[in-house]
């Protein structure tokens, strides 16, 4: 495989690892596994490109004298290196990993976000020319069998690190749920956690309103009362937090569809007094929650009081706090 193959093979590879990580952050059902599975299969695949890459291209800039170009070469390559290992010991642990406040798997995810503009950096400018589709029409000589052979070989390095990585965890007695993450104790409240590690608004519950839109823009602003008084329901749901834990308990609220009419093909918006929002599907706002309570217990502030939004089949990134406004979009 020549080095203009090995970095489109690289580009693809980044690419396909950040949009399959992308996906990751809000499938939370089981028939949405395949994106962890192939995710890993990449991940493997790429630590093996690196590995190769680095063999054949650090020599000959060494000797060429091209510094700075193997400078950043080598922190794109740590960088990867770093993404991948945190990943792959994640899963091959037999217990949550923990460097400080962040757990590996929030490591692994943030380097894996600084990883794609340095690829593209690192393209830039002799490099992106063999990504242009032109170029790939103008040389078709440069996939040979070779090529294929050796992104044959690519895969199966990226099926083997993946294998063993779960034959690992297995052998050590760890087991997680398909996304990766690990389970919590059943039926406790949930870690405080927040996306960027910021800490909860300040809300009076006193003053606190949740106004409801429907579809044709008729409007309602209801208080906690008002809540409660269309039906408080228990529902037991797996809130699978981003960060790399999992736990299934029972929690106490208004189901969804009981605020609004909800159209057959129609979506819901909650959003967040903070801005946050998610956009359910008719379906998933009918088995949704507006939770005022979890585990037989009030809902704490740092889990999203007064209310927060209770999605079976999604991650807990769509699960939003402190609800504000709730509209058929």
């Amino acid at each position: 495989m020549s080095l203009a193959t090995l970095d489109r093979v690289l580009a693809v590879l980044v690419i396909a690892l950040a949009g399959t990580g992308l996906m990751s952050l809000r499938a939370g059902a089981s028939e949405s596994a395949w994106v962890f599975t192939l995710h890993g299969f990449l991940g493997g695949a790429l630590l093996a490109a690196t590995i190769w890459k680095l063999r054949r291209s650090a020599p000959r800039a060494v000797m060429a004298g091209r510094w700075l170009s193997l400078a950043l070469a080598l922190l794109v390559a740590l960088v990867a290196f770093g993404a991948l290992t945190g990943g792959f010991l994640w899963i091959a642990a037999d217990g949550p990993l923990h460097l400080g406040a962040w757990t590996v798997l929030t490591l692994h995810a943030w380097l894996g976000v600084v990883l794609l503009p340095l690829v593209v950096l690192h393209l830039l400018p002799r490099r992106w020319r063999l990504l242009r589709p032109a170029e790939l029409v103008a040389t078709p000589h440069r996939f040979s069998r070779r090529s294929f052979l050796a992104v044959g070989g690519l895969a199966v390095a990226g099926f083997g690190a993946f294998v063993s990585t779960r034959l690992i965890e297995l052998a050590r007695g760890g087991d997680h749920r398909f996304t990766g993450s690990r389970w919590l104790p059943a039926g406790g409240i949930p870690p405080a956690t927040t996306f960027y590690g910021e800490g909860p608004p300040t809300i009076d519950p006193d003053a606190w309103r949740l106004t409801v839109t429907g579809g044709k823009g008729a409007s309602r602003s209801l208080d906690i009362a008002d809540l409660d008084a269309l039906g408080v329901v228990e529902l037991s749901a797996v809130l699978d937090c981003t960060s790399g834990w999992a736990l299934e308990t029972t929690w106490r609220g208004v189901p969804l569809g009981a605020l609004l009419p909800i159209p057959g093909r129609g979506t819901v918006r909650v959003s967040s007094v903070t801005g946050w929002s998610t956009v359910l599907t008719a379906d998933e706002a009918r088995s949704a929650l507006l939770a005022t309570g979890v585990a037989g217990a009030p809902l704490p502030a740092s889990n999203g009081a007064p209310c927060r939004l209770v999605a079976p089949g999604r991650r807990g990134l769509d699960w939003v706090k402190w609800v504000t406004h709730v509209e058929v979009a």
